[in-house]
This record gives C-alpha cells, structure tokens and sequence, in this order.
C-alpha cells in the first residue's frame, strides 16, 4: 500500500464480502489453460497459494482443476465469507508483503485482481522465495473491455463523476528480474442491470462511500434502463494475465 487511502481502499472489502462473492465476475476456462501452457506444467496436483483470495472466486476454479490450493486472505470479512462457500479449502490468513510458506514450497502463486494492494518491493522477493525453480508467478484481473461501446461509455461516466484512476491499477505487473508473458483473453457473461451495479458497488470506490457514489448508481440505473430495455446487459471482458517462470538453479 501506499497511503492511508489505498488501506482504507483494501479494508472496504470486508464490509462487503457476501456482495462481492455473489456478484464479483468468475473466469473463463481459458485463463488457466493459458495458466499451465505459460507455466509448463499441469495444475492438477500442484502446490498453489492463491494470495488476495477475497471469497474465493480464482481459489475454487484452482481446486475444480485438481491444484493443491491454500487461500491466502489478510481481511476478517473476504477470510470468513471464503470459509463459509469452500470449507474444503485450506486457508491462511495473511498477504503478499509477507508469505507464510516455507523457501522453495511452492509451483504456482497466482494473485487474482489483488496484486496492486501489495508493496512490490517486497512482495516480488516474497515470491520468488517461496516458488521452487521452475515455478511460476502469475497475475491477472478482470478489466472491463472498453472496446464495447456501452462499456466505455459507463467507464467516461465514471472517471468523469470521481477521476481517473478510480479503478486502481489492476493491471499492475511485479517486477524484480522476471521475465513475464502477457496475454488478454476476452469474454463476455449476460445479467440483470440490477446485478451489473451491485458488481460494480464491490468496487473500493463505492465501498468507501466516496462523495456521490449513491447518486452515481442511481442515476446509472436509469440510463442503463434506457438503453437496455428488457433490463439485462452484455458484461464483456478482458482478463490481462502476466506470468513469470522462476529460473531453474544453475
């Protein structure tokens, strides 16, 4: 983090857990075919933390695909909510600034949209210390794809209302001597308007209650009716993952 309003920004989700893991976005298939072919190796019986897990979204499509994963998560709301919907999975309570996994215990650290809540200059070595040689580090968010007219029209709404920057830099790579592979992955899914604001009220913007943020959705629920009439929208997406290769030791 790097001032008292991105911490205050982080600990906004725990007010919201079950919203969030109700109305937050999963991930296609794709993500982690791509995931294993970056990586060189099959998620099925591998040993993953999935750090920032929230409520578990990455975490369970990691376990249906056979991965050994343990749920990483530093806030009391998204780690309780995340008990309650996988009890099955192993979770820990902590976060990337500071790993509890042994050196070299790990293939495969995967931080799903929670990256950018991390000091990278200590979360890069983190991670490279808990990775065995040829493991791999990957990164990756749901974007909202402003190719899609509609989208792009609420995104100007919106850095128009509050500024830019209002979704934070989810697209925030780690650095630290990595060589990363980037791929963008479009998807779309179809919801209620009313579920589409509830999605888009789990972001830390509205959390905190900034100025007009109330009024923002309301008057966003209307223009979306009006243009929508039938009252369901085309969500469309771009997952921007990155992954990193630790070099085997020589």
């Amino acid at each position: 983090m790097t001032d008292a309003s991105d911490a205050s920004r982080a600990r906004s989700f725990s007010s919201a857990a079950t919203r969030y893991g109700d109305h937050r976005p999963a991930y296609p298939p794709a993500l982690l075919d791509a995931v294993e072919d970056l990586a060189g190796f099959r998620l099925a019986g591998a040993r993953v933390a999935d750090v920032g897990a929230g409520t578990g979204i990455a975490t369970a499509l990691l376990r249906a695909r056979g991965a050994r994963v343990v749920a990483v998560e530093p806030g009391a709301g998204m780690a309780a909510e995340l008990h309650r919907r996988h009890p099955e999975v192993q979770l820990v309570r902590g976060d990337g600034n500071r790993l509890p996994f042994a050196s070299g215990s790990l293939d495969l650290l995967t931080y799903a949209q929670s990256w950018h809540w991390t000091d990278p200059s200590r979360s890069g070595p983190e991670a490279l210390r808990v990775l065995r040689p040829g493991g791999a580090l990957t990164v990756f968010s749901n974007d909202p794809d402003v190719e899609v007219a509609w989208i792009a029209g609420q995104q100007e709404r919106i850095e128009a209302a509050f500024g830019p920057g209002w979704y934070l830099n989810e697209r925030a790579r780690p650095q630290g001597g990595l060589e990363f592979t980037t791929r963008l992955l479009r998807w779309s899914r179809r919801i209620p308007v009313d579920a589409h604001l509830a999605k888009l009220s789990t972001h830390s913007l509205f959390l905190i209650g900034a100025p007009g943020t109330d009024a923002f959705l309301a008057a966003e629920r209307e223009l979306l009716l009006e243009q929508f009439p039938a009252g369901w929208v085309e969500e469309h997406y771009v997952v921007d993952l990155s992954l990193a290769v630790r070099p085997e030791a020589g």
